[in-house]
């Protein structure tokens, strides 16, 4: 992820496709694209194109489009939840993957249309059915998101 783990062994990309095989949400909610760079042990990288058809762009804010800082979070989940259930080869069918905490969030700069999230996820503790996670979104190679963030594996109700 950061360019220090060249011997580190990479695994297929995951497309949008794969992705919702495993994440339940859809339109508008879902929020990564691909998922690349994947390691079994030390991360990926999600990618979201943001583009001005998003319909939060319409009331945030009118004249001045900004994604809300808690959708770029929820990305961050996102990206997490599909590289852990790839690489743990987790059972996801009526499952869901529910936030337990967000701590030491920090906004840098603004989201706008046409930037591309760089989303680097972290496993930083594993518990199963808990992970804690650290996490940074970059745009053009400058950080404009950071968080680090507790998630469960939880049957639907």
């Amino acid at each position: 992820m950061d360019g220090t783990d060249s011997e580190q062994e990479f695994l297929p990309p995951m497309n949008i496709g794969q992705i919702m095989d495993i994440l339940p949400h859809r339109y508008p909610m879902l929020l990564v694209d691909k998922i690349v760079d994947i390691t079994p042990t030390n991360g990926a990288v999600g990618i979201k194109n943001v583009t001005m058809n998003e319909p939060f762009f319409q009331g945030h804010f009118p004249g001045k489009p900004v994604m809300p800082g808690v959708l770029i979070i929820e990305a961050m989940a996102q990206t997490a939840a599909a590289y852990t259930a790839n690489v743990e080869n987790l059972d996801t069918e009526g499952k869901v993957v529910l936030f337990m905490g967000v701590e030491k969030a920090k906004f840098r700069r603004p989201v706008l249309p046409g930037d591309q999230l760089r989303i680097n996820i972290k496993v930083a503790q594993k518990r199963p059915p808990v992970w804690k996670y650290e996490a940074k979104v970059t745009v053009d190679g400058k950080v404009v998101t950071e968080a680090n963030f507790s998630a469960m594996l939880a049957s639907t109700v």
